[in-house]
């Protein structure tokens, strides 16, 4: 698992062998069953997570106590809650497996050391941190000029891979639809 690490590392950076094997010493494999939380609303997001194998999700609970996704991590992903994270303060939202998942995980201190000890490590994620700001802006400008069902038309486009792996309430819940407004969909699609 952790050869997909460095592969992953390498279309961003270049580190020897030895480095890489230095940097790995700052992460911690974790294995997690599904529906597993890494976290939970009220606690503090002390870690960063990398995903080897498997899909983790982050959701809060809206007012009528409906889990709303916001985010999916697939294998070669990170995911954290950001300012839970920056700011060390209560998180609003839930971080879990939707299948059974491997990840490394990276925690504050262990993250700031490997950023002091290994300065290459910054350019990656900023790298990394630039793609996925790209990508939520983007997933804004959807929200803002499409249907919902031109939503889930190029969610099937863009994201295939989670169409065979996710259920279908959770691409309902990501998308901003109950899952019997996505089953509408879905049959006029498919009719």
């Amino acid at each position: 698992m952790l050869e997909q690490f460095k592969k992953h590392l390498d279309k961003f950076i270049k580190v020897s062998d030895d480095e890489f094997t230095d940097i790995t010493g700052y992460f911690e494999p974790q294995t997690l069953k599904k529906k597993e939380n890494l976290l939970t609303e009220g606690q503090i997001c002390k870690a960063s997570y990398f995903v080897l194998d498997g899909i983790i999700r982050k959701f809060f609970i809206n007012e009528k106590g409906v889990q709303q996704t916001t985010e999916f991590a697939i294998e070669n992903w990170w995911m954290t809650e950001t300012f839970s994270y920056i700011n060390q303060t209560p998180t609003e939202f839930y971080i879990q497996a939707v299948q059974p998942t491997e990840i490394l995980v990276i925690r504050q201190n262990a993250f700031n050391d490997l950023m002091e000890n290994h300065p290459v490590m910054e350019k990656y994620f900023r790298m990394v941190y630039q793609k996925a700001y790209a990508a939520a802006q983007m997933r804004v400008k959807m929200l803002y000029e499409h249907s919902r069902e031109e939503l889930y038309r190029q969610f099937l486009k863009n994201q295939p891979a989670f169409l065979q792996r996710v259920p279908q309430y959770l691409i309902a819940s990501y998308l901003g639809f109950t899952p019997e407004y996505l089953s509408e969909i879905r049959k006029k699609n498919f009719s």
